[in-house]
């Protein structure tokens, strides 16, 4: 009886929590985009019937009208260069100001919009989704 109150009155000691590896949006932006956004946007495109795409990740000037900073863009390319677009990274950020623009044609894109203003949390999913959003509501995905 004597040991089961020393059993009893020991306290358990909290389990220790495993970390959590931290997520992949939270990994420095260049890894983020050539890693993780450039593939699942590869594979989201290509289930949506694109075949010839080719997408790249660099840091040029906005080669919009008379804007020529440079920012990170992803650009993305196919039908032999018939249709492009850019996604612009204004911050070296995933969750900072981001725009959009496309050309047909091998001419220049003549407007860039706002991509992704009222996203609070910017996830990979979402990223993959807005593109894939925009470039459908151009009627360039699938039967449109």
């Amino acid at each position: 009886m004597a040991e089961e109150t020393k059993t009893a009155g020991k306290a358990k000691k909290p389990v220790a929590k495993k970390a959590k590896p931290p997520a992949i949006e939270d990994k420095p932006f260049p890894e983020f985009i050539q890693e993780h956004f450039i593939p699942a946007l590869a594979e989201a495109m290509q289930e949506k019937g694109i075949e010839d795409l080719q997408l790249t990740f660099v840091k040029a000037p906005i080669d919009i009208a008379d804007l020529k900073e440079e920012c990170w863009q992803v650009i993305g390319k196919w039908e032999g260069g018939k249709k492009q677009f850019n996604i612009y990274f204004l911050e070296e950020d995933i969750k900072g100001q981001k725009a959009f623009s496309y050309a047909t044609n091998g001419s220049k894109p003549s407007t860039i919009e706002s991509f992704m203003i009222d996203e609070r949390k910017i996830t990979l999913d979402l990223m993959v989704m807005y593109t894939l959003q925009r470039l459908n509501s151009q009627k360039w995905l699938g039967n449109n």
